[in-house]
């Protein structure tokens, strides 16, 4: 069988123009489905198979958007795309999630009434898009996001996953929270009314991170509705270093950054909270002049420690009692990246697609 393929095409282009299909009034509905991904040889496979184990879907299209890997993922996505005709490969020049997915809804969205993005390095539920859209339906959201739950393997993953599932890590995010559901202004993506991600405008290229909440900001402006959902939710890993947790929060950091740069939008106390940290461990630096300087990180430490250290003790669980110290690299890594980005003051990312005025 011919492998099912979609060239790169050299660049996304416009979004706004593809087909804008109506939702589905029953059922499902068509829907595209895409995995933008990057080196995920390990999980890709099993990914595709549980999202399409789904007996209520009808002929859904799945793209999977790959960023250049090197590590034999093209090839399991060929054997996939060559053994299932409902899977795609697509080919993503850009290399990043949100041009793929933009990519993935340009050209092969034609006649879906929604999309479902899939993050390849999580778990899925049985029957999660159908699932999905049965929220869309009954609620009328334009968008339906998800809560997760953080699981590690290794003795740091399981303390940086205790930490992201806890207030400590994730400041109360509503997604963050197991059985929360309701109206939201952000939650982890799942699925799009494919009509309203176009006339958005799709992600904006210039955003690695925080691309998501983005996209959030203007949907709401063109009156979108989130809904969390508590009807399913994934399993996500973390990373398993603390130079790679690192570094993916100092991303996070500068990805905020820039939307506050970009839509002059409000931090919440929560977000706000984390800002401190930075410029406490600049001071401390200087504590061999003067030793005060360094009460407000030892204090932020200390502080974080020991919530994570009450909190196991709490539970009886280790990895809890560990929570504190990849909490801590991650409020430092967050402030570390949003000061790097504010205070470069780099001009506002420009869409990589042109935003089209919803219709009134």
């Amino acid at each position: 069988m011919r492998v099912a393929e979609v060239s790169g095409l050299g660049g996304v282009g416009d979004l706004a123009d593809a087909p804008r299909p109506a939702p589905a009034a029953t059922g499902v509905g068509p829907v595209l489905i895409v995995i933008p991904c990057l080196n995920e040889v390990a999980v890709l496979a099993d990914v595709v198979t549980r999202i399409l184990d789904d007996d209520r879907l009808d002929a859904p299209v799945l793209v999977i958007a790959d960023g250049g890997s090197t590590d034999g993922t093209v090839q399991i996505a060929q054997g996939l795309a060559a053994a299932d005709p409902r899977v795609r490969l697509l080919t993503n020049p850009k290399r990043l999630q949100s041009a793929g997915i933009n990519l993935a809804a340009r050209s092969a969205g034609a006649g879906a009434a929604w999309m479902v993005r899939v993050d390849a390095h999580a778990d899925y539920p049985q029957n999660y898009v159908s699932s999905l859209i049965d929220e869309a339906h009954r609620t009328g959201a334009t968008s339906v996001v998800v809560s997760m739950e953080t699981r590690g393997v290794a003795p740091f993953q399981r303390a940086a996953a205790a930490a992201q599932n806890s207030v400590l890590g994730a400041g109360g995010s509503a997604h963050r929270s197991r059985g929360r559901k309701g109206w939201v202004d952000h939650g982890h993506h799942a699925l799009f009314r494919l009509a309203d991600f176009l006339a958005a405008g799709g992600y904006d290229e210039g955003f690695s991170h925080n691309e998501d909440a983005e996209l959030d900001l203007r949907l709401a402006r063109q009156g979108g509705r989130i809904w969390l959902t508590d009807k399913v939710r994934i399993i996500y890993y973390p990373r398993a270093t603390s130079v790679a947790l690192g570094r993916q929060y100092f991303n996070y950091g500068k990805g905020r950054a820039r939307t506050v740069l970009k839509h002059r939008a409000r931090l919440k106390v929560r977000q706000a909270l984390p800002l401190a940290v930075a410029p406490a461990v600049l001071l401390a630096l200087a504590s061999p002049l003067f030793w005060p300087l360094a009460i407000p990180a030892l204090a932020w430490l200390g502080a974080v420690l020991a919530f994570g250290l009450l909190s196991g003790l709490a539970k009886g669980d280790a990895a809890v009692m560990a929570s504190g110290w990849p909490a801590g690299i991650m409020h430092l890594a967050w402030s570390a990246g949003f000061w790097t980005e504010l205070i470069g003051r780099r001009a506002p990312a420009r869409p990589g697609l042109r935003a089209v005025p919803a219709a009134s």
